[in-house]
C-alpha cells in the first residue's frame, strides 16, 4: 500500500469518526436476512424514503420465514412507495427459496448468487455486514469516493479498475466498519462537491419517471392495493385515464407476465 492510499484511508476514518450516521437501522444488527431487505430497499431508492418502510416492514415481517409464508400481496402493499416492485416479489421468491432450503442464509458468495434477485452487490453487501467477510463490493457511494480520491482527472473508469483500488485498502480486520466509513463519506462528497458516478464506465442516468412505463406500472399496482384489488380493465382505465389506453394495456400485460398482478376471471388482482 502507498502513502496517497494510507493517507485515503486515514481520511475517511477521521470522517467516520466525526460524522457517523448512527440513526440507520440496518447499521444495528448482522442478520443475514434484515441486511437482505435493507439492501434490496435501498436499490435506487433514498436513504430517507426507506427507513420508514424498512422499520414497518421488519416489523410485520420479523423473519425470513414469516415474509415467505405471506402473500405477495401483502408484501407489495408494504412496498408502495418506495417503486420499483419487482424488487418486491424478488424479495419474496428469495424469502421462499431460502426457507426451502432449511431457512439458514448461505455463506458463500456463490450461493448466495443462486438465490432469486440476488445480485454480486447485493451477496457482496450480505458477506460484509452480515458476516464481517472481507469481500470487495461497490455502490454508488462507495464509487463515488473512489472516483474522487483516485480517478479525480479520469473518465471512462471501469469498476474493475475500481475494485483493484478497494481490494488494496479494504480493512481486512473491520470490513463492516470500513464500508459504513465509506458510505457515510461517500454521501457527504455527494452534497458537497456533487456526483462523480458520470465519470464512471458503467454509469447510466436514471430515465424520467413522469409519464414513463414504471410511473404506469407503479399507478396499476398502487390501484389494486387501495382498491383492494379485483378491478376490471374498464375499471384501471378510469382510474388511470391520464395514459393512453394501449400503454396501460401493455404494463397490465407484462406485469401479468411477471407475476405481479393476475387476472382472474375478468379482474386484476394481487397474487394471493
Amino acid at each position: 500500500m502507498n502513502k496517497s492510499e494510507q493517507k485515503f484511508i486515514a481520511i475517511v476514518w477521521e470522517y467516520y469518526k466525526k460524522h457517523k450516521r448512527h440513526t440507520l437501522p440496518w447499521r444495528k444488527t448482522n442478520d443475514p436476512y434484515l441486511i437482505m431487505v435493507s439492501e434490496i430497499m435501498l436499490q435506487q431508492t433514498q436513504v430517507d424514503r426507506v427507513i420508514p418502510k424498512y422499520e414497518v416492514f421488519i416489523k410485520t415481517f420479523p423473519t425470513i420465514k414469516s415474509l415467505a409464508k405471506a402473500p405477495l400481496a401483502s408484501v407489495l402493499s408494504l412496498w408502495q412507495g418506495l417503486g420499483y416492485n419487482r424488487r418486491a416479489k424478488m424479495l419474496h421468491e428469495c424469502a421462499k427459496a431460502v426457507t426451502k432450503a432449511g431457512g439458514s442464509f448461505p455463506r458463500t458468495k456463490e450461493a448466495l448468487l443462486a438465490l432469486p434477485g440476488i445480485g454480486a452487490y447485493t451477496a457482496g453487501a450480505i458477506l460484509a455486514f452480515a458476516y464481517n467477510e472481507p469481500t470487495p463490493i461497490i455502490e454508488t457511494n462507495i464509487r463515488t469516493v473512489y472516483l474522487h480520491h483516485f480517478f479525480k482527472d479520469r473518465t471512462d473508469v471501469s469498476d474493475k479498475e475500481l475494485f483493484t483500488v478497494i481490494q488494496t485498502t479494504l480493512d481486512t480486520n473491520r470490513p463492516r466498519e470500513w464500508y459504513y466509513a465509506l458510505m457515510d463519506y461517500g454521501a457527504y462528497l455527494k452534497k458537497t462537491v456533487g456526483v462523480k458516478n458520470n465519470q464512471s464506465k458503467h454509469y447510466t442516468k436514471q430515465s424520467t419517471f413522469k409519464d414513463s412505463d414504471r410511473q404506469i406500472r407503479g399507478a396499476i399496482i398502487r390501484a389494486l392495493v387501495e382498491k383492494r384489488n379485483h378491478l376490471t380493465r374498464a375499471e384501471l382505465h378510469a382510474l388511470l385515464g391520464q395514459f393512453i389506453d394501449i400503454r396501460i394495456d401493455s404494463q397490465l400485460q407484462s406485469l401479468t407476465n411477471e407475476g405481479l398482478i393476475s387476472l382472474v376471471k375478468g379482474r386484476y388482482t394481487l397474487p394471493t
